[in-house]
């Protein structure tokens, strides 16, 4: 446990050194609020770049604030989804590109170890920027389109961080496979887009997909009820986190001792 701990404060630190703790969060924030601030201001802006032309009419309705809070999941489904596969494309990879990761493991450090740790630690700094990120889309959706209770905020952000956290554990199996972290990063793309694509392609066969977390969060916040897909789906994510992690273990193993 010692040497677990070690490894992840070093990982904590290394995100200090390269300033994860301030950018990544600052994207998250913005990701958040620009829904928000741009679908309320949108006629202000629309006039301010010349208006409509003359007896045009364009009479735009107001969302009611679910659909508001929904629009910067979206943002966290496209653009979180790039910044996080970027943040972690290089964790092991890089590591293991450079020698750096066989100084570690010399130590000795357990392969579990190294791997779970580096898990553990992006997924706290990815958790802690998806909180102030909806805290700020949460703010101003509160202000300019109506209220979301606390508690549906709590409950969005519990199950949404779990797809975020599938796309860590799949970054991290492929950090284990390839030792160039472009590859891995654009391999973290294209299989959460397949995800997607194949998921809404078979919806009514793959209704436990962590792609269909966004779905059921839109009911629990129109409906204010936790629908039971939505806890199937939360078991199924939090299995295929486990795989992953565990065939990122065994992956690793084989490629350091081959």
């Amino acid at each position: 446990m010692r040497q677990w701990i070690t490894v992840f404060n070093r990982e904590m630190l290394e995100y200090w050194r390269n300033f994860k703790w301030i950018w990544v969060p600052v994207i998250f924030i913005l990701l958040g609020v620009t829904d928000p601030l741009s679908t309320y201001y949108l006629p202000q802006i629309i006039e301010s770049v010349g208006g409509l032309p003359e007896d045009a009419t364009f009479d735009i309705p107001t969302p009611p604030p679910a659909d508001v809070l929904m629009m910067s999941l979206s943002q966290y489904s496209q653009l979180g989804v790039l910044v996080v596969a970027l943040m972690s494309m290089g964790l092991i990879s890089g590591e293991r590109k450079s020698g750096a990761a066989e100084l570690v493991l010399v130590k000795p450090i357990r392969y579990s170890t190294y791997v779970t740790a580096k898990w553990a630690a992006t997924s706290v700094l990815v958790l802690l920027s998806l909180i102030v990120g909806l805290l700020a889309s949460w703010y101003y959706t509160n202000l300019l389109f109506g209220e979301i209770a606390f508690g549906d905020l709590l409950l969005t952000l519990l199950f949404y961080s779990l797809w975020l956290f599938y796309v860590v554990s799949i970054s991290i199996l492929l950090n284990t496979m390839f030792k160039t972290p472009g590859l891995v990063g654009f391999l973290t793309i294209l299989l959460v887009i397949l995800t997607s694509i194949v998921t809404n392609i078979f919806d009514h066969i793959l209704d436990w997909s962590p792609a269909q977390l966004s779905s059921y969060i839109n009911i629990v916040l129109t409906e204010g009820a936790i629908p039971n897909e939505l806890w199937g789906t939360t078991v199924v994510t939090v299995l295929l986190i486990v795989g992953l992690l565990t065939l990122s273990i065994y992956t690793f193993r084989a490629r350091e001792m081959a």
